[in-house]
Parts: structure tokens; C-alpha cells; sequence
């Protein structure tokens, strides 16, 4: 029968390779997706990228709570974690609506971005997959925040569906609003992540 803490001591340096994995994914899809969103003037690809070094911080704060020595759920920890997340992201969520408002007014157009397409396509798989694979390793170490992170990497999945949609419905269809619109979806999925992050910090604050 194999030990419990050798389980978990394997499960703890997975979730790491994952959490490893998704920061130095999103440090790529943030330079790239911001390089051709400036270059093709697109505010849903540029909004995309900006999303991707929120998430960078939130994984980071994930890694912190795995590494060796480290409570996997401290609860001061993790209500910090929560909070600053929130914050970037209803920053994030707001200055994205307040783009895609004025693109969406002004009738500001973008332009094509056939690599912005095909990476997003690749990103949602990717983002997908490793979504699925740490809700299993979540579960397997009742990780509150590493559960939290794998709705994240899950949502930046959807996002980039959506993103992409926006894009080629602006490449292929002519609908010039349909970027600021995949934006304004990025805004909204922004704050309503802030929302949940304040929300489960303010829980924690009840159970302590």
C-alpha cells in the first residue's frame, strides 16, 4: 500500500509541472497575442494578452503555496492571493469595457490577424487540457487554490474561443464589430472573476 504523504508529495510536484507549464505558456501568449493585437490594432487580442499576465500572477501564487515547507492552504495566504487577483482583474475587466465601448461608438475598425486566429486555436487545446489535468490534481490534494486556478485556466480557454471567434468573424465576414465585442466578453469575464475572488476571500474570512 503506498504511503498517503508519498501520494501527495507526487501529486505536489504535478501540480508544480503544471503550474510551471501555464507560466511559461502565458508569458508566451502575452508577448505574442499583445505584438499582433498592436499590429493588427485589435483590443480583443490585446486584451487577451493582458489577461495572460493576470494569469501569470495567479499561478505564481499557486506555486507559492505548493513549494516544499509551505501549507498548501493557509488561509492568510490565500485570502491575500484572492484579493490582489481581484483587484487586477476588475482593473483589467474595466479599462477593456471602456475600449470596446468607445470601438464599438466610434466604429473604430481592426485589422486582420490570421496568426492571432491560429494561435488562439492552439491556446484553446492547450489551456483545455491543462485545465482538466490540475482539476484532477485539485482533487486529489483538496487544494482550494489550486482548484480556484484550474477554473481560471479553464476560462482562458473560453476566452480564447471566443476571442478567436471575434477575430474571424472581423477577418472573413467583414463584421468590424465583432473584435471590441469578443473584448467587451473578456471585460465581462474579467470583473465577474473579481467578483469571485473577493466573494471566496470574504468566505474564508467567516470560516476562520
Amino acid at each position: 500500500m503506498t504511503d498517503p504523504a508519498t501520494i501527495r508529495s507526487k501529486l505536489q510536484r504535478r501540480a508544480l509541472r503544471l503550474e510551471f507549464a501555464t507560466i511559461a505558456w502565458n508569458v508566451g501568449e502575452a508577448v505574442l497575442t499583445i505584438s499582433l493585437g498592436a499590429m493588427a490594432a485589435s483590443l480583443a487580442l490585446i486584451g487577451f494578452g493582458t489577461v495572460s499576465i493576470v494569469e501569470v500572477f495567479a499561478s505564481a501564487v499557486v506555486v507559492w503555496h505548493l513549494l516544499p515547507g509551505h501549507e498548501v492552504d493557509h488561509p492568510e495566504r490565500t485570502r491575500l492571493a484572492l484579493r490582489l487577483t481581484g483587484v487586477a482583474f476588475l482593473v483589467l475587466g474595466v479599462a477593456l469595457a471602456i475600449g470596446a465601448i468607445h470601438d464599438l461608438t466610434s466604429g473604430r475598425r481592426a485589422g486582420d490577424s490570421p496568426w492571432g486566429i491560429a494561435y488562439l486555436a492552439v491556446t484553446a487545446m492547450v489551456m483545455f487540457g491543462l485545465a482538466y489535468m490540475k482539476r484532477r490534481t485539485a482533487e486529489g490534494l483538496d487544494s482550494a487554490p489550486l482548484h480556484a486556478e484550474a477554473t481560471m485556466t479553464f476560462l482562458d480557454g473560453i476566452l480564447s474561443t471566443a476571442t478567436l471567434a471575434g477575430l474571424a468573424f472581423n477577418a472573413y465576414l467583414g463584421w468590424w464589430w465583432a473584435d471590441p465585442a469578443a473584448a467587451l466578453v473578456v471585460a465581462v469575464a474579467a470583473i465577474n472573476e473579481a467578483r469571485e475572488n473577493w466573494s471566496e476571500a470574504a468566505e474564508l474570512f467567516e470560516t476562520d
